[in-house]
């Protein structure tokens, strides 16, 4: 008889035990607005973060398309969010605040060019690449950005991407007074991540004494011979500034150390349009080469 009522205790302590699981279950599962908050419950700036770059005025070139690199223009840029062709290679990493701009060979890539790029490029009228400035007109652009991911060459050294730039651009009549296939003209600025480092590369004329006809020639112009700024950034946030005016360039960096340009090259310079371009220029056709680059803001001014 002992033998059965303490069978019988141990059954009801059992049923007990099983109960009160269930119970704590049952309240520890989130359920409608006393559980996890919806999408529509999130607050900015506290369960995510965005990029403070605005897109009204830029569109982003790919590494992928049929016969030409893929162009997305605005309004279409605005909802690159949900994009299918920007997923892979334009995207905000909404934990630290970026806009990621990822690229790798072997896709198509511009005209004359064989690297690939994921890159912004100014629009000052949106969906047009007829307005643009020049020196004298002036331009700023200020953006906050880090290279997180690059691949190694053979040699186990990073490759290295171009980050910014400012592009020339012929006028039609200076294309058809020269006799130029299209408006292309040589880029004023490049600015690239090599090795951790920030590196600037500006064009100089090879005959000073050229004609205003002749330096209208992409030919006319070569590279100088670099220079780096001292502070290494590696994976690094960081800022950079980039000021054009008349007869003038200058490169500023985490707004303590600043680079000017102001000579005959510049002046020269005064005759081309201009834009501003801002992304991934991967500098390499290397295989399962890749590089990723974060934009945290992004803005220019006029």
């Amino acid at each position: 008889m002992k033998k059965n009522i303490n069978l019988v205790a141990v059954c009801l302590l059992a049923l007990l035990m099983a109960s009160t699981w269930s119970c704590k279950d049952e309240i520890e599962k989130p359920t409608g607005s006393g559980g996890l908050p919806s999408e529509e419950e999130l607050v900015e700036g506290v369960d995510y973060f965005l990029p403070n770059v605005n897109l009204s005025n830029w569109k982003v070139t790919l590494p992928i398309g049929d016969g030409s690199p893929t162009e997305i223009k605005p309004p279409e840029i605005l909802e690159y969010g949900t994009s299918p062709l920007l997923k892979d290679f334009m995207y905000n990493d909404s934990v630290i605040g970026a806009l990621v701009f990822h690229t790798y060979p072997g896709g198509v890539t511009t005209t004359n060019s064989s690297y690939p790029r994921t890159e912004l490029r100014e629009q000052m009228e949106p969906g047009s690449n007829s307005v643009n400035w020049t020196f004298p007109e002036g331009g700023r652009m200020k953006g906050t950005l880090s290279v997180p991911e690059i691949s190694k060459d053979a040699s186990n050294e990073d490759h290295r991407t171009i980050i910014m730039q400012i592009h020339g651009r012929l006028t039609n009549e200076q294309r058809d007074l020269i006799g130029a296939s299209d408006n292309n003209a040589p880029p004023m600025l490049k600015i690239y991540w090599q090795k951790g480092r920030i590196r600037i590369k500006t064009k100089v004329l090879k005959d000073l004494n050229a004609s205003d006809t002749e330096i209208l020639a992409t030919t006319a112009w070569e590279d100088d011979d670099g220079f780096y700024f001292s502070e290494v950034v590696n994976q690094d946030k960081f800022t950079l500034e980039v000021i054009a005016s008349e007869g003038k360039l200058e490169v500023i960096m985490n707004d303590s150390e600043s680079k000017v340009y102001e000579d005959i090259n510049m002046e020269k310079w005064g005759v081309f349009e201009n834009y501003f371009k801002a992304g991934n220029y991967l500098q390499t056709t290397d295989d399962n080469a890749f590089a990723k680059v974060n934009y945290y803001d992004l803005t220019i001014s006029h």
